[in-house]
């Protein structure tokens, strides 16, 4: 990461793991390796360009791997580091306010595929 003055610790959070896609992107390596076309298609309506971003994003961070593997076609897929699953109980965090706000708010959702992520275990 850039040596940028940050004013605290959450800064930092939302900088390297925050916005729009990352945290999609974090959630669903949880479960596993994915490919890039799976995760384009869990994370909802990601252009090709943002994903690709996202991930180099995500890896020059040490959140992610990227391997590349001599085939044909090529196939590349990435995985959530040891570092990167240290984010893991953030996410829970999320998921649960996420679903309490939901419910609270009696917000219909779309409940995609999540691939045996088991997120109703407790996390302390």
């Amino acid at each position: 990461m850039k040596s940028k003055p940050f004013n605290c610790p959450v800064e930092v959070t939302i900088a390297v793991a925050g916005g729009k896609w990352k945290p999609l992107i974090i959630f669903h390596l949880m479960s596993g390796t994915k490919r890039f076309g799976e995760l384009r298609r869990l994370a909802g309506n990601v252009s090709q360009r943002s994903l690709t971003l996202q991930l180099r994003e995500l890896e020059s961070h040490g959140i992610i791997n990227r391997a590349v593997f001599a085939e044909v076609p090529p196939r590349v897929e990435y995985s959530l580091t040891q570092y990167g699953k240290t984010l893991e109980p953030v996410l829970h965090a999320m998921k649960n306010w996420g679903d309490s706000y939901v419910e609270r708010n009696g917000i219909q959702c779309v409940q995609l595929e999540t691939r045996d992520v088991n997120l109703d275990s407790s996390v302390s």
